[in-house]
């Protein structure tokens, strides 16, 4: 490319992006009875966790919530998107007891499954955005592929908006409308995620070059349907994954906001047990690590991150322990492995948690300081955010400016939604 024509592109890609700035939800100012609330629901919830969309609208949630991310869909080898579970996505016909409506889906209807109930949930709260979430652990695989050239971008982009906004998913234009925007759940660019991913040196740049394509083709969209588009992102906390994949200030000048891994920084992957989500670093952590959402909320404002776009993680769920040495409350001591647990071993539902807390099998410690609480109960040990953590975290935000919480994931809450309840309330005061 001649440097006239690529000078020119590059201006040209750079007025999109500001035009597509501009037509982009506003960001919301520093009032924190406006700070986003984003939960994550997932297409398996409807299966043996029995959680449907009708669930969050009974307890309250769907009020709530300021944008519901819906994982994943997923990018197939040809950098194309794809159901990664067509039968949960669109097909499975739902009673009415388990319908937003409380209408049961009609055979041969053009849209069932999930995304009909999110239409209908659309319906019911006009206000709320929702945006499809594209990756995740299990769907990153080929990330790298669809972002490497100009060309691959654009394909890849292109699909992923006639698939998801202009609802080819379910056959021409049938899910159109549902969708409010993108979520990009690539873990991780640039460094190691789940085994077989496709990681590349270049992985960095090109991050945010498809963002960069994703803002163009989107206004572009938004032109047609006279409609603004989000474009969000999850980032890791891991301050050295963020610096090999991510491009932070040039990410976010792209994004509606980005949301922060909060929780993971330890787990039954280690064999001594320690916190997943705390506020701060506890001075007694053996491992060292210094992993909390203080160290990633500061690495990501530190590389050039606006306050009102950061949007940080919060927990539904719990890592856990047993054979663990009672002594110092469970933390910090050895243990067999991972607790047994309903769905998989070593992580837990808050509901099923509380449960046991409530029967008196187990105590809950916490420690104010480092802004974290677990529960053992002489062998068994189990990281633990209950509404009183949600209300710290709410808190954090708060008090840090940040642009608002993201929940992982919607169905570990209690069936009244105690956690999301508790976080809402927080963030408002």
């Amino acid at each position: 490319m001649s440097r006239k024509r690529w000078g020119a592109s590059v201006l040209l890609a750079g007025a999109l992006s500001l035009v597509a700035g501009a037509v982009a939800p506003p960001a919301q100012a520093h009032q924190f009875d406006r700070a986003r609330t984003v939960g994550y629901y997932t297409q398996w919830s409807i299966y043996a966790r029995n959680v449907p969309l009708r669930n969050l609208v009974v307890s309250g949630a769907a009020a709530k919530l300021t944008t519901l991310n819906y994982a994943f869909g997923f990018l197939d080898a040809q950098g194309n998107c794809v159901s990664a579970d067509p039968w949960a996505d669109f097909q499975r016909p739902f009673p009415a007891a388990d319908s937003v409506n409380g209408q049961a889906d009609q055979p041969g209807q053009p849209l069932a499954g999930n995304l009909n109930q999110l239409r209908l949930l659309k319906q019911k709260f006009p206000k709320l955005r929702i945006n499809i979430s594209i990756g995740g652990w299990t769907g990153s695989k080929y990330f790298s592929d669809a972002a490497l050239t100009p060309q691959s971008r654009a394909a890849s982009v292109k699909s992923c908006l006639d698939q998801w906004l202009k609802g080819d998913i379910a056959g021409p234009g049938v899910a159109a409308g549902i969708f409010d925007g993108i979520d990009i759940d690539w873990e991780w660019p640039g460094s190691e995620g789940n085994t077989g991913n496709v990681i590349r040196p270049q992985d960095k740049q090109n991050f945010t070059k498809l963002l960069l394509e994703y803002r163009i083709q989107l206004f572009r969209l938004g032109l047609r349907t006279h409609r603004s588009y989000d474009l969000t992102a999850f980032l890791p906390a891991n301050p050295v994954k963020l610096d090999a994949g991510f491009e932070t200030a040039k990410v976010f000048s792209l994004l509606t906001f980005g949301t922060i891994q909060g929780y993971d920084f330890h787990g039954t992957w280690e064999p001594t047990t320690n916190q997943q989500s705390a506020l701060r670093s506890p001075a007694a952590d053996p491992t060292k690590l210094n992993f909390s959402d203080q160290t990633a909320i500061d690495a990501v404002l530190s590389r050039g991150a606006p306050r009102d776009k950061v949007v940080m993680g919060v927990p539904f769920y719990s890592h856990g322990w047993t054979g663990v040495t009672n002594k110092n409350a469970g933390l910090f001591q050895p243990s067999t492995g991972p607790a047994p647990a309903t769905f998989e071993a070593g992580t837990e539902d808050y509901k099923a948690l509380k449960d046991l807390v409530t029967a008196g099998k187990f105590k809950v410690y916490r420690d104010e300081r480092s802004g974290h609480a677990w529960i053992f109960d002489g062998s068994t040990f189990w990281t633990y955010d209950d509404p009183v953590e949600m209300k710290r975290k709410a808190r954090f935000i708060t008090d840090r400016r940040l642009g608002g919480a993201m929940i992982w994931s919607l169905d570990g809450d209690t069936a009244n939604g105690e956690l999301i309840s508790a976080l809402h309330n927080g963030l408002r005061h």
